[in-house]
């Protein structure tokens, strides 16, 4: 570990601060550049990763790929492979750790490429007509298993995808669903998983198909990617996670684990088939006796417990390792010795990392404050990045549990900026229950001085208000602005516990609301330089319900609101979205038809008669999430009612903000709005 220490302190050598601090900005925030997808090489010494940078011309994210030495004394980061123009992505090291494999779209297909960790010309190692999503190289070196979007059943990476007859019509037409899913119409193809070999540093010929006629997506769709896939240590079994498409496939999360022979020569194996609902992140030991993933317990529940499974791949015996520990894994990760497994789960507002003892399942907290968003284990230890609530995501060493810091990617970018303060408080909620909030104090507020409000609610539901960096909703930048920003962890909310997290479910305007009045009313008593009598609320996805709801059952409260993908009208959103299992499952595991009482108990629409207070209404047009009908219809009662309103729509966003160009029209909007309505000068 001291030798990862050499390159930490030239890492951390900062830009000098200015005499004057200023506050931060989303044209700050926007510009940052985005380190992630780590990787590091056998012997310890490389670590590469991949960095986007803004390009605000093309409105777009443009990716290349870094080193640092970790032995060498003094190493600072450096580019590895940066062509312009050109995205380089997903770097992993081959075996013998001088070579790195990455995926890259020169020539418009994303094909794979390798370069030495030494830098030099990337070669080309897949041709791939159409291109590839993804790809993993096995541990032994010598085959490549990538996924494309292909027709199903497709042999061959070289099976044709769908012609189009020039002389036909431009209807889709469709006969079971998915229809869309996402921001995407469905074209007919599945992400399919192939096996190519490598041969003299090239992948030769189209490769196997190894799914044997399975229909699903694998990865899924829409946010799977390489930690859904694994390869057994001597490169012969390919792992998968896959939900088996059936008549209505938006009904169930059912993700399996599916085991195949990597040549294709015969059809996978379910090894999860007993369990009903989701199985998903399959993850082998180095030494390939074990196979670890995720479990849930219940069907159609996308936020039931995730508890670790182990099954010994020789007797087929399995074991739910953390079957006592009420938290949730989020990501797994075998240290090198295959007697521990290295987790992140989320905790009160955090997401450390955890190590998990493979024999006894005792938990062991890794990491303190932050939230760590991936995971490299290395000998003795971790390489870790994460981020927090004022820091966007660096590079650290973890060694039991000490943290050492490698890298400040933005040191220049947030020089001289004054991040704002945090503060965590606590109160008695609905039910008695202990509910967990933060504050965010603007920096250089003046002694005695009052911030107006941000309350802001976080979307999921099934989500937290934690002390991470975002890009899309970013605290700092709202106290940047001048606001006190308040967020309140609601019953169903995670990090404390499944009971606290199902609260939510058939109660959706009812405890959470509660909750949220409860901390707005213990944070103002507690921190007197809010404002009490001078906020405005703001919430996406179920916090834009929230607001919503508000707006009827707490109408009095606010100077504004903010309303971004938000339910308007339940009864239309539960016909409208795309996944229905989540719009059942969330008001009792009936459809509408079969129990509208439970649409109607929370519905925001039945109660506009009490709405009064301005709103700013946010949707995207490629939101099939929350469609963005029901912006309009919460725009449409606004105006119709006379109340001060304003509706932005974005074309080509979906149920997120991603473009640049686009983020920062969205932060001027809403503290525009907020502005407004507080009275805020800047």
């Amino acid at each position: 570990m001291k030798i990862m220490l050499f390159a930490s302190a030239a890492s951390l050598a900062f830009a000098a601060t200015p005499a004057v601090a200023r506050q931060l900005t989303i044209d700050d925030v926007s510009t940052l550049s985005r380190a992630s997808a780590p990787t590091v090489s056998a012997d310890g010494r490389w670590l590469v990763w991949q960095q986007r940078e803004t390009d605000l011309a093309a409105n777009k994210g443009r990716y290349d790929l870094w080193r640092l030495d970790l032995k060498t004394r003094g190493a600072k980061p450096e580019k590895l492979a940066a062509e312009a123009d050109i995205n380089e992505t997903a770097p992993q090291f081959a075996p013998d750790g001088t070579t790195v494999y990455f995926q890259a779209n020169k020539g418009g297909d994303d094909n794979v490429w390798a370069v030495t960790i030494a830098g030099g010309t990337p070669r080309q190692v897949t041709n791939v007509a159409g291109g590839i999503s993804g790809f993993k190289l096995a541990p032994t070196g010598d085959k490549l298993l990538v996924w494309a979007d292909r027709l199903p059943g497709a042999p061959s990476l070289a099976a044709p995808m769908i012609k189009k007859d020039p002389n036909a019509g431009e209807a889709r037409v469709y006969d079971q669903m998915f229809v869309r899913h996402w921001d995407t119409w469905a074209d007919g193809t599945r992400s399919q998983l192939f096996v190519l070999p490598i041969e003299g540093g090239v992948a030769t010929g189209n490769g196997i198909a190894i799914e044997g006629g399975l229909i699903g997506d694998t990865p899924s769709k829409p946010f799977g990617g390489g930690e859904e896939v694994d390869w057994s240590a001597d490169g012969k079994t390919v792992y998968f996670a896959l939900r088996e498409a059936g008549r209505i496939e938006p009904l169930s999360v059912n993700l399996d684990i599916f085991a195949a022979p990597a040549d294709g020569s015969a059809k996978p194996v379910n090894l999860t088939a007993d369990n009903k609902a989701m199985d998903n992140l399959p993850t082998v030991s180095p030494d390939g006796k074990s196979l670890a993933w995720f479990a849930m317990a219940r069907p159609g529940y996308e936020a039931d417990r995730q508890v670790l499974m182990v099954r010994d791949l020789a007797s087929g015996k399995v074991t739910a390792l953390t079957k006592e520990w009420d938290r949730s894994v989020g990501s797994i990760a075998w240290a090198p010795d295959s007697k521990t497994l290295l987790v992140t789960a989320e905790d009160t507002q955090e997401n450390p990392l955890w190590a998990v003892d493979a024999a006894t399942g005792k938990v062991t907290r890794l990491t303190g404050q932050g939230n760590v968003s991936a995971v490299v284990p290395v000998a003795g230890g971790a390489i870790i990045a994460m981020n927090s609530l004022t820091a966007p995501d660096d590079f650290y060493a973890v060694r039991g549990k000490t943290t050492v810091r490698l890298t400040s990617v933005n040191a220049d970018k947030l020089a001289g900026i004054d991040m704002p303060g945090v503060t965590r408080f606590s109160f008695a909620g609905a039910n008695g229950d202990t509910v967990w909030g933060y504050v965010v104090k603007p920096a250089g507020l003046a002694t005695g001085a009052k911030a107006p409000i941000a309350f802001m609610v976080h979307g999921g539901p099934q989500g937290s208000s934690n002390n991470s960096w975002s890009y899309r909703w970013n605290p700092a930048v709202f106290a940047g602005a001048g606001y006190g920003l308040v967020a309140v962890d609601f019953h169903g909310s995670t990090g404390y516990g499944q009971a606290f997290t199902d609260a939510i479910r058939n109660n959706w305007g009812g405890w959470p609301l509660e909750d949220l009045q409860k901390g707005l009313k213990a944070a103002t008593d507690k921190f007197g330089w809010l404002d009490a009598d001078n906020a405005c609320a703001l919430g996406a996805s179920y916090g834009g319900y929230m607001m919503n709801w508000i707006e009827g059952q707490w109408p009095d409260r606010f100077k504004c609101i903010v309303e971004h993908d938000g339910v308007f009208d339940a009864r239309a959103m539960a016909y409208e979205t795309e996944e229905l299992w989540f719009d059942e499952w969330e008001h009792g595991g009936k459809a509408y038809y079969e129990d509208p009482a439970a649409f109607e108990k929370w519905n925001p629409v039945n109660y506009v008669d009490k709405w009064k207070t301005p709103m700013l209404v946010i949707a995207g047009e490629k939101d099939f999430r929350i469609p963005y009908t029901q912006g309009l219809a919460t725009f449409t009662e606004l105006q119709r009612k006379g109340i001060p309103s304003r509706l932005i729509v974005n074309p080509n966003e979906n149920h997120w903000v991603l473009k640049p160009r686009n983020s920062r029209q969205w932060y001027h909007e809403v503290l525009g709005w907020l502005d407004k309505w507080t009275g805020r000068t800047r």
